[in-house]
């Protein structure tokens, strides 16, 4: 029967990339043109952030960037799909803020991608929230349509719950110690039964500085999280 229907959706209307309308295999997967537009991230990165390295580089299996060696990382691991650029910024800020979802399932099936490797345990995936001011005014969190989609092949929980967030500023242009002063303190959890003790995948759309998911991470482990991941679709990559 699911078979059946999936095949009068594709009649109706039939699967095309969401980037440039060519014809695909898949509803919501990228034409082969388009795949290799993306500065996809691959190996060799940093084993716990997931940093990028310059592809002739051999630092052997578990590398290290300088961040994560200092020991400035505190969560288990990090993960994005794909550097942040002018293609990844072409669908990610639509996405994000018009209302763009037609790049939903593309960005989620790839932030899952880049999970695969670490064949991780998760019992929480935790969308960043947003304020209930922007929430208002935007009208949907995009970390939270990301999150389900990953919810489910982790077979984990969902939780938009237990995490409220005070509203401030955009950050935008803030150097990285402005962003996380920004960030410090506003989160807080409101349901730590559902936090203690468990292996937390917190979801957003870009990682930028990290400094969001520093001080999830902070918040999470002092309310009991057993293990704290984070995955975004793109990242932003400066020079280290």
């Amino acid at each position: 029967m699911v078979k059946i229907f999936q095949f009068l959706i594709d009649f109706i209307c039939p699967p095309i990339c969401p980037v440039c309308d060519r014809s695909v295999d898949v509803h919501g997967n990228l034409c082969s043109a388009c795949w290799t537009r993306f500065n996809w991230i691959s190996n060799p990165k940093c084993y716990k952030c997931g940093y990028p390295f310059p592809a002739d580089l051999d630092l052997g299996l578990k590398p290290l960037c300088p961040h994560c060696a200092a020991g400035e990382c505190g969560l288990d691991f990090i993960r994005s799909a794909c550097v942040y650029d002018d293609m990844s910024k072409s669908i990610m800020l639509p996405f994000k803020h018009v209302s763009q979802l037609k790049y939903q399932t593309l960005m989620s099936t790839a932030m899952i991608n880049c999970l695969r490797d670490l064949d991780l345990d998760v019992d929480v995936v935790l969308p960043v929230p947003l304020a209930y001011k922007r929430l208002f005014k935007r009208g949907y969190n995009q970390a939270a349509l990301l999150a389900r989609p990953i919810a489910k092949y982790f077979n984990a929980e969902m939780d938009v719950d237990s995490l409220s967030r005070k509203y401030k500023q955009d950050m935008g242009h803030k150097s990285a110690k402005q962003r996380r002063e920004n960030v410090r303190g506003v989160f807080t959890v409101k349901n730590t039964d559902n936090i203690r003790d468990k292996k937390i995948l917190i979801v957003d759309d870009v990682m930028t500085s990290g400094a969001t998911f520093y001080e999830l991470n902070r918040v999470l482990r002092k309310a009991g999280a057993s293990a704290v991941y984070a995955v975004s679709f793109c990242r932003v990559v400066h020079a280290i």
